[in-house]
């Protein structure tokens, strides 16, 4: 049995929780022309958003201020980065400089 699409119950700009394995969350772009693009972002082994510090890092490593709308780094950086959004920390196993 196939699985659902997920494009085909959520709306043009809406972020869920991901169905794909390994990622922390989908969004759904709505391009020129009725085109969809569905964009995974964020890996679940790693925690996001949790010191200034490191958002700052975070945003001068991937080049936040250049990234296009429609790509993934685009949504980590304006969905999991953002200052004041939701906020997770590293594992205990995984030991990060902030």
């Amino acid at each position: 049995m196939a699985k659902p699409n997920p494009k085909a119950s959520m709306r043009c700009g809406e972020t869920r929780k991901s169905t794909r394995a390994h990622k922390k969350i989908m969004h759904l772009y709505c391009l020129k022309g009725g085109k969809k693009k569905l964009v995974h972002a964020g890996s679940t082994g790693y925690g996001n958003n949790y010191s200034a510090a490191a958002r700052k890092s975070f945003k001068a490593r991937h080049h936040c201020s250049s990234a296009k709308p429609g790509t993934a780094r685009h949504l980590a950086c304006t969905q999991l980065w953002r200052k004041g959004g939701r906020t997770t920390s590293n594992p205990k196993s995984r030991h990060g400089k902030y």
